[in-house]
């Protein structure tokens, strides 16, 4: 019957990775369900069937020949059931494998759509598996069809148009509906970015345009999936299901058929990115906005990210505690509160996170004390595992002198700490999470197999700047006895606490040997992100911190980080699972190069300001 009317709802489901099985019967069940809520199209994220974040694994014959025992069994199951839907799964063609999404309606396959759309460098890696689709006839459970770069349908009388990525098919394309799975993974900036491309695209096309993204059920080994789904109508936003709000992204919206301002077509497009570069200054802190109610949603959507993260990864390990070591620091206070948001969010007493405290030769009263108190004001479990006499013992086993307070001495009792938490985390369970951060791991400032080592990081793509806003934003929403803590936990100098203090005072400040954060963070996004060359970094801090630091000062770190950056990168190469969190995220997955890259072109660059 012709409504002349559409009920579209999009979807994220929680698959399990890689079980296509599971994933064909719990896509069955929703497009049952929204049959019977009257729902005409369904919108699935891309490679719903078996999950995007697969990697290597999408081109494995177990999972493509899954994916169509998968399809075929959504088809049998969804006969009479009249829901317009695109499916989304690795397909094998002429010894090519294709990202292709089957539109399916009433348990018919109408046609489907290819991805042209692979980014080289993306964390996701399809680039190395899938081929660009190109229009041919392919032969899906006997039927043979034409893969294209877009599909129209009609349904209700209006006409809705299924795409997979970009490209120039949008430009082409005159429905009144388009549905756009994809596999747009979260960052601290992409809910923006989502919301004005897919504004802006509906406005350019004249029409609805519905976005679908993965949702919580993919990987957390590198990036984070959350669920955003939006419609959008003529440059409106409609309907939208904001990040890890809703638990399958629904969102649901009634469209009409288009009255087309362009003439029912596309005559050009648009540059989105401009738009979000209006009036902003990145200023001395480029991780950090300078508006406050942007920072807060910037710190609130960093603290979800890392929970969510680290909640997939619980289950995913089957673990039943969270360890992590305290210190009293900023970096593994913050760790803290993820694993406490993180337990809240799975169902957990809060005393399944465990949190250690290590005292040794140089720690002090307040860090240790502050420690203890937020421990226990935020009710997780408190063991102390004092590693002095551990420490000493191992130093005398190797036959170093306990007076020789050399590197070894120090990082005999990093690497004591990580033995300790990894047992205690068998013993109890779990796993460990690590506590380091971006600054931390662009400097190689940790102990290899120490500090360095956890079987989760949560921080690693937060810059040591960017944290203290972060604690102090869960502060500002805590109990007071929590927020007292927290604020002197702000005010503690950084240090790592490894030499002997006197008269209870710290005497390692971390900033006066690897130098200021505040610098080295500004260097982390322009080196990393913007990929300026030293001397134009140089000469843009010159410009930005007129008045803090000299241009000797400036000078001097920015040639330690370039070494650091570039000696210590063996330590990245084999660091733990993390998440990204933006265009700067130094995890072993994002930023692709050898240990033993020379830095020495860099440094002459460098130089170069010199003469």
């Amino acid at each position: 019957m012709k409504k002349d009317f559409i009920k579209i709802k999009c979807l994220s489901p929680e698959i399990q990775l890689g079980n296509t099985t599971f994933n064909s019967n719990l896509i069955v069940n929703e497009m049952l369900l929204a049959s019977n809520e009257g729902v005409d199209v369904l919108a699935l994220p891309e490679l719903c069937i078996c999950g995007t974040s697969l990697g290597d694994m999408l081109a494995n014959r177990a999972i493509l020949n899954g994916s169509i025992k998968a399809l075929e069994n959504v088809i049998k199951k969804t006969q009479g059931a009249s829901v317009l839907s695109i499916l989304g799964m690795p397909y094998a063609h002429n010894d090519e494998i294709y990202n292709i999404g089957v539109i399916v309606d009433n348990g018919i396959i109408l046609g489907a759509v290819y991805s042209q759309d692979l980014k080289k460098i993306s964390p996701l890696g399809h680039a190395r598996v899938l081929s660009s689709g190109k229009d041919t006839s392919i032969t899906i459970l006997g039927k043979e069809i034409k893969l294209s770069d877009y599909f129209e349908v009609e349904k209700n009388g209006l006409k809705v148009g299924f795409i997979l990525g970009s490209g120039e098919a949008m430009l082409e394309c005159a429905p009144d509906l388009l549905i756009n799975p994809t596999s747009l993974y979260e960052s601290v900036t992409s809910e923006e970015t989502l919301s004005l491309y897919t504004k802006e695209t509906s406005k350019v096309l004249g029409c609805a345009y519905a976005v679908c993204t993965p949702g919580t059920g993919e990987s957390s080994s590198q990036v984070i999936f959350s669920n955003h789904n939006i419609i959008a109508e003529n440059g409106e936003i409609i309907a939208q299901a904001l990040p890890f709000e809703d638990k399958k992204g629904e969102c649901v919206a009634v469209i009409s058929k288009k009255v087309s301002t362009n003439g029912g077509k596309c005559q050009g497009y648009y540059s989105f990115e401009n738009k979000l570069r209006e009036n902003v200054r990145l200023g001395k802190s480029p991780f950090v906005p300078e508006n406050e109610h942007e920072l807060n949603k910037r710190c609130k959507k960093i603290l979800e990210m890392e929970s969510h993260a680290l909640a997939r990864r619980l289950r995913a390990s089957y673990s039943k505690t969270c360890v992590l070591g305290i210190s009293g620091g900023l970096d593994s206070t913050l760790a803290l509160i993820t694993c406490v948001l993180c337990a809240d969010l799975l169902g957990w007493d809060r005393k399944n996170v465990v949190c250690v405290t290590m005292p040794c030769f140089g720690t002090t009263n307040r860090t240790r004390n502050n420690a203890t108190e937020l421990c226990n004001a935020l009710g997780v479990t408190l063991k102390e595992v004092n590693i002095s006499e551990a420490v000493t013992v191992h130093l005398r086993d190797i036959c170093h002198d306990i007076e020789n307070r050399n590197v070894t001495y120090e990082n005999a009792q990093a690497r004591e700490r990580t033995q300790v938490l990894m047992d205690i985390a068998n013993d109890m369970g779990g796993i460990v999470i690590g506590t380091g951060d971006m600054s931390e791991v662009a400097l190689g400032w940790s102990t290899f197999n120490g500090d360095h080592m956890s079987m989760y990081g949560v921080n690693s793509a937060i810059v040591k700047t960017l944290i203290r806003h972060v604690v102090a934003y869960f502060a500002k929403n805590a109990d007071k006895r929590v927020a007292e803590i927290l604020y002197d936990i702000l005010d503690t100098p950084v240090s790592p606490e490894l030499l002997p203090h006197k008269d209870g005072e710290i005497q390692q400040k971390t900033e006066d040997i690897v130098g200021p954060y505040d610098l080295h963070d500004f260097f982390i996004y322009y080196f990393v992100s913007k990929r300026l060359l030293p001397s134009e970094i140089y000469q843009l801090a010159k410009k930005e911190f007129v008045g803090a630091f000299d241009s000797d000062t400036i000078y001097k770190w920015l040639e330690i980080f370039i070494k650091r950056f570039f000696t210590q990168h063996f330590k990245r190469s084999c660091s733990p699972d993390s998440i990204s969190l933006g265009s700067s995220s130094l995890g072993k997955y994002d930023l692709q190069m050898p240990s033993d890259m020379s830095c020495e072109a860099f440094l002459e660059d460098l130089r170069s300001v010199k003469e």
